[in-house]
């Protein structure tokens, strides 16, 4: 980069909420104010600047994030728009672990709606400052103190500050009051660019007085020096406000709120001031430090300073395949400086790799560059081992930074090219797809030979399949929806032991095993329906005691529990949350084996599925429907019968909410469904929640069709 930005003047922000909030449209209005672009392009015509894409264009949503760069007031601010729809929350979860702030953008009319949960939830989870920006302020039902109520109660308890005030809503709206000055504006203008101060007018003065008095406390209160004052004159300046607002919102003690309509170009403008202000800079993020593992002693250690001169870390978040310069790789640098030609250690993979070019991005167009400096984005072209979230280093200073996990799929579809030329390009498209994304998941099915692509839901999946189409010219049958089912046990299966023996004319075999198996998270159902959102996992615990088996073969035991795993035992799915405990057995000098035990591993565990009552799990969604009153018998009705559950009704403006908890495998088609009981009217929206223990009567006709359907195919 020609000009270095001072680190205390940058800002790493995204764009976060659900879908339909106006993410994309907020970012578009921030790079026109900020003369990135000089024209408007709006995202319900598909011209919006950050939605490159042309499934993004043709459905007006956001299915990547996208990166860009902008200066405004002297500082520089690094930009990514995140999707707002459930399938797409790996590209949300991967941006909240590089970007230092968030703006989390509400529609003021629907509140606080199920994917704003979520995503709220995940900047929770790495402890990531944010601003919220109520939106939508022209719209019909808009209404900015339930919305910050719904904030309150859903989100941030006490946490929440209002820092600012409408003059009027919907129709009525004619300007805001800014609640740190006390100064009420009025905007004018071809694009409503020209602000004015006027008068508080005296319908909102003694409710704004309220709100300043309750701000002015909760900034106060998070700092010693400012509560004294406060408590001695009755008031803070405004400079004092500023940097206690600041502070406390670093340290995620306050979230401010501000409201505006980004359609119509209302306030943008101080939302890119409230970013600028509140949001960190790179010296405010963890005391400007960055934990790491040394990769020689294994101990977790701080890279002292962050700096431009100091050793180069850096994270490769995201892979992107580009038609015009092949692969690229996302990168956040944390420290040092990444340079144009220069070579960088992979620490995760231990490999030497070359940086080639660099490039700046603004969306899907790319400005080459030099360099990217300390706490900066930027992108990579052409590393040819480097997947997402791989640590990049200096060659002489290696260490490697936290990983991230990525969700499991919840959905799978089978895919067959049409002819044999798709059939040789089908594999190489997938293999790029899935190093794009790490929650899209390709395999071979060893019954059926058919090629299996999984993902997060049907759009997700809907996504992959045009791409195949439009990017790589791939033509291929899909089959029908399938879901993620699991299998587990519910009890202690104690002792379980098998002893295989078989004598041939050669040498024989023999293995002889006691494992004990049990669930492995033991806690109450609540607990358990949370714990089960994280990746599943089996453990195997050696508490052989001596010689009775010998160590060369304890690995054969664990291949043998993994394969058993994988076949699963009820319907063929692979069983999860299970802890083995190898704990005796005896082994023969001439015919014992690694394969021996392997198979007496897998013996023992098919009798175990037995004895711990085996059973299956299916994937729950919770899904939040959006009706008018007048239709809401039918759809509760309609969740009833598709084996929902109904969790919760309430109210949100003129509209009936119901949040339920449904079976993934109920909710095919279920658009349909809800467009014909409600007249067109009523939407939902549905995201993960946790696995279930499917009913008797189901899961014997799941496990009839899965063979039924192997059989077939065989």
């Amino acid at each position: 980069m020609a000009k270095v930005t001072p680190l205390n003047k940058i800002r790493n922000i995204g764009i976060i909420a659900h879908i339909d909030a106006g993410k994309t449209t907020c970012t578009e209005r921030i790079l026109y104010y900020t003369g990135k672009i000089h024209k408007i392009g709006e995202t319900h015509n598909g011209e919006g600047t950050m939605d490159w894409m042309e499934q993004e264009k043709e459905r007006g949503i956001t299915i990547t994030s996208a990166a860009t760069t902008t200066f405004w007031k002297d500082h520089q601010i690094n930009i990514i728009d995140t999707p707002g729809h459930v399938d797409f929350t790996i590209e949300v979860e991967r941006s909240l672990r590089v970007l230092d702030g968030w703006v989390a953008v509400f529609d003021g009319s629907q509140w606080v709606e199920p994917q704003s949960e979520t995503v709220w939830k995940q900047a929770d989870k790495y402890n990531v400052p944010r601003i919220a920006f109520v939106n939508k302020m022209d719209k019909m039902g808009w209404d900015f103190e339930m919305s910050v109520r719904t904030i309150k109660q859903r989100l941030a308890g006490d946490k929440v500050v209002a820092i600012q005030y409408p003059i009027g809503q919907a129709e009525t709206f004619e300007g805001i009051v800014d609640l740190i000055l006390m100064k009420a504006f009025h905007f004018d203008g071809n694009s409503w660019e020209k602000i004015a101060e006027i008068e508080i007018p005296a319908s909102v003065l003694e409710r704004c007085t309220e709100l300043r008095e309750e701000m002015v406390e909760k900034i106060a209160s998070q700092d010693d020096a400012l509560m004294e004052k406060y408590f001695e004159v009755g008031e803070l300046t405004i400079e004092e406000l500023k940097a206690g607002l600041r502070k406390a919102v670093i340290k995620n003690q306050l979230y401010p709120v501000v409201c505006g309509s980004a359609l119509q170009n209302i306030w943008v403008q101080m939302v890119i001031d409230a970013a600028v202000e509140f949001l960190p800079s790179p010296i405010d993020v963890n005391d400007a430090q960055i934990d790491c593992k040394d990769l020689d002693t294994k101990e977790t250690f701080k890279q002292i300073w962050v700096s431009n001169d100091s050793s180069l870390a850096a994270i490769a978040f995201k892979i992107m395949t580009d038609p015009f310069v092949g692969k690229l790789v996302f990168t956040r640098v944390y420290t040092g400086t990444l340079k144009s030609g220069s070579y960088v250690y992979n620490s995760t993979t231990w490999e030497k790799e070359r940086v080639w070019r660099l490039l700046q991005m603004h969306a899907n167009n790319r400005v080459e560059i030099e360099e990217i400096t300390a706490w900066n984005i930027g992108a990579i072209v052409w590393l040819k081992d480097t997947k997402t979230w791989d640590t990049l280093c200096d060659l002489n200073d290696k260490f490697l930074v936290e990983s991230i996990e990525f969700p499991e799929p919840v959905i799978s579809i089978s895919v067959e090219p049409k002819s044999k030329a798709d059939q040789e390009k089908m594999g190489m498209a997938l293999n790029k797809l899935a190093e794009e994304d790490p929650s899209f998941r390709v395999k071979t099915d060893e019954e059926t030979s058919q090629t299996i692509i999984s993902g997060m839901g049907e759009l997700h999946l809907d996504i992959i399949v045009d791409r195949m189409r439009r990017e790589f010219k791939v033509e291929c049958n899909v089959g029908a929806p399938q879901v993620s089912y699991r299998e587990t046990i519910k009890t202690i299966a104690k002792d379980v032991e098998h002893k295989y023996s078989k004598q041939t004319w050669g040498r024989g075999q023999y293995g002889h095993v006691i494992i004990t198996f049990e669930p492995y998270r033991e806690m109450d159902e609540d607990d358990k329906k949370q714990e089960l959102k994280e990746k599943p996992t089996n453990k195997f615990l050696n508490k052989v005691v001596g010689w009775t088996i010998p160590k060369e073969y304890i690995p054969g035991v664990q291949k043998g529990l993994n394969e058993a795993y994988n076949r699963g035992f009820i319907a063929g799915y692979p069983m999860v949350d299970i802890k083995a405990s190898l704990t005796f057995g005896s082994y023969h000098d001439v015919d014992s084996s690694e394969l021996s035990f392997k198979l007496a591993a897998s013996k023992a565990f098919q009798e175990a599925c037995r004895r711990a009552q085996a059973v299956l799990l299916e994937p729950i969604m919770k899904v939040e429907v959006n009706t008018p009153e007048e239709y809401m018998g039918d759809v509760i009705g309609q969740l009833n019968s598709k084996r929902g559950r109904i969790e919760e009704m309430g109210n949100r403006g003129m509209a009936k909410i119901i949040t339920a908890f449904v079976p993934l495998s109920e909710m095919f088609g279920y658009m349909t469904d809800l467009r014909s009981a409600s007249q067109g009217r009523a939407t939902y929206a549905m995201e993960f929640d946790h696995y279930e223990e499917v009913p008797t009567n189901v899961a014997a006709k799941i496990r009839e069709e899965r063979w039924f359907k192997l059989s077939d195919d065989e």
